[in-house]
């Protein structure tokens, strides 16, 4: 019967999370977590050049730009709607992991589904992380987000099973940083936009997912490199990355301009705010 077909039950699956992503108050939260989402990376690109430029200290990854947000006037309320704002994301991107993309309801094949269904699972993850570190940020309880992982790694690095988990974990996050790098040099973000965008919006896009994507690429290394060498602490997530950058030659330069592309990753996250399909 036409009723019971897999096309019409995937149509009730694609209208029922539209209704989710649609309700007003859940997409008002929803939205207003790209730009939380924005403030923190404009403080993380901030940090990066501060550092370049011998400033004061800081940690420049989602850790750090909490601990600088939480110690602003209004911090800690920003950081209370930032938990609520990424928790709503991340149960938006859990029902279209569930129940199929309402804003991309006719897709190529079960595969591109499928892939669509495994995204939106791995940002409502993500997105889930976000909330939590912000509700410890808010509540005066938040930790560095390097200490809390080279414990971890020094464990895993204890075994031979746990330094290959490592590689390909780190393998993982390159692959990961790659896929930023293409979704930027080839504009495929413009998907997740409605309407039509201007050039600012595509030029935010372009440099800031790129920039992303290097960064994201360099945290991998970073873990590979701790898990071929007895310096676990060389796994620091993104402010390692950073630093680590900044001692190269011409590091400083490299590292403003680094700083600068996750500065524009956060402006491209307000736009997101406002042109993000949902």
């Amino acid at each position: 019967m036409a009723e019971n077909s897999p096309s019409k039950e995937y149509d009730n699956s694609s209208s029922t999370a539209g209704r989710i992503a649609q309700n007003s108050v859940f997409e008002r939260f929803a939205r207003a977590g790209f730009i939380v989402s924005g403030i923190v990376h404009l403080i993380i690109g901030y940090i990066a050049i501060r550092i370049a430029l011998g400033g004061a200290g800081g940690t420049a990854d989602q850790s750090g730009a909490m601990t600088e947000l939480a110690a602003k006037p209004g911090g800690i309320i920003a950081l209370w709607v930032g938990t609520v704002a990424f928790a709503l994301m991340a149960l938006w991107r859990l029902a279209e992991a569930a129940l199929g993309s309402s804003s991309r309801p006719d897709a190529d094949s079960k595969t591109s589904e499928a892939i669509d269904r495994v995204k939106a699972f791995s940002l409502a993850v993500l997105y889930f992380t976000f909330a939590l570190s912000a509700f410890g940020f808010a509540r005066g309880s938040g930790k560095s987000s390097g200490s809390e992982s080279a414990g971890p790694t020094a464990y895993l690095m204890r075994s031979t099973a746990g330094t290959i988990a490592l590689v390909v974990v780190g393998l993982i996050i390159i692959a990961i940083g790659g896929y930023h790098i293409y979704k930027g040099a080839g504009q495929k973000f413009l998907d997740d936009l409605e309407g039509n965008t201007s050039n600012l919006v595509r030029r935010l896009g372009l440099i800031g997912y790129i920039a992303k994507g290097l960064a994201i690429a360099a945290i991998g290394l970073l873990v590979i490199l701790a898990a071929t060498r007895p310096e676990p602490d060389q796994a620091t997530g993104l402010d390692g990355a950073f630093k680590t950058l900044g001692a190269q030659p011409y590091g400083v330069a490299l590292l403003i301009i680094a700083g600068c592309g996750i500065i524009t990753y956060g402006l491209y996250s307000f736009a997101m705010a406002r042109y993000a399909k949902m």
